[in-house]
């Protein structure tokens, strides 16, 4: 689990304010950058500091440059995470706009059938009624992003990852936040109250390929990797209010990037769903009727007045 703003923070605060004596003298570095020998650069960097400075006899003069690097790597792999959630929402919004058309042309030649009607949880002071799954077995119907939206925060899932956004007072900092990721278990709140979120998720989780950050001091912004990268969540943590998994929209745009099985796996699902959504028969249920069509063909002494074909 990478901790990033808390050591920026730190960081800074770490910095000693210059000194009548140290700010009289000013050395300056010139380097020329290799990028074919990045190493060498550092050489010549540490050995700048080295003559100008007595940090490196510090005793924690390594663990100190350690830290710093992995302070980097760790705001370089964030930052290919966020290109990365940047690029699927962007596919995702243009899948949306097709998804729309489609939905438009199916509903013009699906019957009309009759409509049960929405259930609603009695809204309490300061709280936005919940609407219940239509179905009336107590799920919720999925955000836009296939995950739901909370009093207290919000979350979102791919296949691959989990997205939470736990918005916090304005100026929080992330030395003021508690926030402990493990593989079966999220906690996440202000130092000294009680937790926003607490409790053992859905699906266990990768903890070393997952992160947190505070973004703009007001929403703490959470990504677990999914350790089985083949179903859907239900609810992120346990008590939560469930989600209808069966109204999930599945991402049409990685089906390439997807070993054969999987894919046919995947793809399976997708068309499963479609056919349920405009209540015409799974790929197993057609199946069915395929072999019983072919046994009355192969059969015309019996009688099927009375068989069922679903």
């Amino acid at each position: 689990m990478a901790i990033i703003s808390d050591f920026e923070e730190d960081q800074k605060e770490m910095k000693p304010s210059p000194s009548p004596s140290s700010s009289a003298v000013t050395a300056s570095f010139t380097a020329t950058f290799d990028p074919s020998n990045p190493l060498g650069f550092l050489e010549k960097a540490v050995d700048f500091v080295a003559h100008q400075s007595d940090f490196l006899e510090k005793v924690t003069a390594e663990k100190e440059i350690l830290s710093v690097v992995r302070a980097a790597k760790a705001r370089k792999a964030l930052e290919k995470k966020k290109i990365k959630i940047e690029e699927e929402t962007k596919n995702i919004k243009i899948e949306e706009e097709a998804k729309k058309v489609k939905i438009e042309e199916v509903e013009e030649k699906k019957p009309k059938v009759s409509q049960v009607p929405k259930k609603e949880v009695k809204k309490e002071e300061g709280k936005s009624p919940i609407e219940v799954d239509k179905e009336g077995n107590g799920a919720l119907a999925p955000n836009r992003g296939n995950g739901l939206d909370l009093e207290k925060y919000s979350w979102t899932q791919t296949l691959q990852e989990v997205n939470v956004n736990v918005p916090v007072p304005a100026g929080t900092k992330a030395r003021f936040l508690v926030c402990e990721i493990k593989k079966n278990h999220l906690k996440v709140g202000l130092k000294g109250q009680p937790p926003i979120i607490e409790g053992e998720l859905y699906r266990s989780i990768k903890p070393d390929d997952s992160y947190w950050s505070i973004e703009d001091q007001s929403v703490v912004s959470i990504l677990l990797t999914k350790h089985d990268q083949m179903e859907w969540w239900r609810f992120l943590v346990k008590g939560d209010p469930e989600i209808d998994t069966q109204k999930v929209e599945p991402e049409t745009s990685k089906l390439a990037d997807l070993d054969p099985e999987t894919r046919q796996t995947v793809e399976k699902m997708m068309f499963d769903q479609r056919q349920k959504t405009m209540g015409l028969p799974t790929s197993e249920e057609m199946q069915k009727q395929e072999l019983l069509k072919k046994f009355m063909t192969e059969h015309p002494e019996l009688d099927f007045s009375n068989a069922k074909l679903s």
